[in-house]
């Protein structure tokens, strides 16, 4: 192999003369002085159409390409500029970088896939860029990919949801594909303008083919949605109304909790050191202290409960009827999703009737918001369709945060979730 094809294959430069290849000592730096081919040369930038020229430019410039072996590489070359018919005067286009981009597709792209996979500390380390620099390449890279690819493509059954991505009630609105079960979208804001920005881009045309949305029942999400894709089934997401109900029960909880603590204070109190025999029974204290420990009892499934917890459910019952009608009622609630969907409207029906007649405040403001929701929690046991892609998004978002310790723009962490979750992961270079 001749030297300058060697050195063309090392540095991962297509379409390019190789003039010249330096070593700089001191800095340990190896410098490689290339242009592009003739064909390659006097293209805008940004379109890559061939333009005529305008000035030489700034002058010459350099790219990092991928260090060989513990030796940094870098390549130099002009940087004359064109006049592009649709985007004016743009330094022309070089085969091995993108526009306006400081390093190589090859480094781009490397450091793309180990955003994707590794934590910050170790992308830092290992490429010898600033975190903040990562969050550009990404960004580079995924408009790349972006267009090469129709996301919104064959759309038809999609889940809506927001997550609190940074302290200062900072969102993201996430749009998922049911189907191919990926991130299709994501823009940062939780508002109606937010999700009309989704439908936007969406298009009228688009947005017609639309047959499913799920979502938790957010009144500006469910607003866009009727507006701009009436004819879709909207699906209530069953962890979030079972997730009301386990929240109404917890209400009731901390109300009992309250009221047997006020009742323990009123008792008399007890001298100082080891109770006697034939001292008085405390039974506000005894209640109270048992249903501060009682909330997991109540909170997890009855199949999951382990056996002191049971036995913390019976003596709920036998203490407290009012308590345990409230776990009754959230129970009975998530039985409903687990039945057939005929079933299922009478069994919600009948829970509709008895918690309107419960007596317990925080059920009976429930039971409004499932009569205002029951065509779409009807749909869900009908579609079988949750928003339970759309969190386990969420919580994958959540770790992509933590891995690198949070982002200064909203704009890197969509780009860098887009790539780890919207189905176009970035390749290793020279892997195919």
């Amino acid at each position: 192999m001749r030297d300058v094809s060697l050195w063309r294959s090392l540095l991962g430069v297509e379409k390019a003369v190789l003039e010249r290849v330096e070593l700089d000592e001191d800095a340990q730096v190896l410098v490689a002085h290339v242009r592009p081919s003739a064909r390659q040369r006097g293209r805008c930038g940004v379109c890559r159409r061939r333009s005529p020229g305008y000035d030489a430019g700034p002058g010459r410039r350099r790219w990092r390409a991928l260090d060989l072996g513990t030796i940094r590489a870098e390549l130099e070359a002009a940087t004359p500029r064109v006049r592009c018919r649709d985007h004016g005067v743009v330094v022309a286009a070089v085969p091995w970088a993108r526009h306006d981009a400081g390093h190589t597709r090859a480094f781009d792209d490397q450091v793309a896939w180990l955003a994707t996979q590794a934590s910050k500390s170790t992308v830092t380390d290992l490429m010898r860029i600033a975190w903040r620099t990562v969050g550009s390449i990404i960004a580079r890279v995924w408009d790349d990919i972006d267009a090469q690819h129709d996301r919104f493509e064959g759309l038809r059954r999609i889940g809506i949801d927001e997550i609190s991505y940074k302290k200062g009630h900072k969102y993201l609105m996430v749009v998922v594909d049911h189907d191919a079960r990926r991130l299709v979208w994501a823009a940062p804001g939780r508002s109606r303008a937010t999700v009309g920005e989704f439908f936007d881009l969406l298009g009228e045309e688009r947005a017609r083919l639309i047959t499913h949305v799920s979502a938790d029942g957010a009144d500006f999400i469910d607003t866009v949605v009727a507006r701009r894709c009436p004819h879709a089934v909207r699906v209530a997401d069953p962890f979030h109304i079972v997730r009301w109900a386990t929240d109404a029960l917890d209400e009731v909880r901390r109300q009992a909790w309250n009221e047997a603590r006020n009742q323990a204070r009123k008792e008399p109190a007890r001298p100082p050191g080891r109770p006697r025999g034939d001292a008085a029974p405390r039974p506000a204290s005894e209640l109270a202290k048992g249903l501060k420990g009682a909330r997991y009892s109540l909170w997890k499934n009855p199949e999951n409960l382990t056996d002191n917890q049971q036995v913390k459910l019976a003596w709920i019952a036998a203490t407290d009827p009012r308590l345990h009608r409230a776990y009754l009622l959230k129970e009975g609630l998530r039985v409903v999703f687990q039945l057939p969907h005929d079933a299922a409207a009478e069994a919600l029906d009948r829970w509709i009737s008895w918690a309107r007649r419960c007596r317990i405040p925080a059920f009976v403001k429930l039971q409004k918001s499932v009569v205002k929701h029951r065509p779409r929690i009807l749909a869900a046991i009908e579609h079988n369709l949750s928003n339970g892609l759309v969190e386990s998004t969420n919580t994958k978002i959540r770790l992509l945060t933590r891995l690198a310790f949070g982002f200064h723009s909203a704009d890197a962490l969509i780009a860098l979730a887009m790539l780890n979750l919207g189905g176009h992961r970035p390749m290793l270079p020279g892997r195919k």
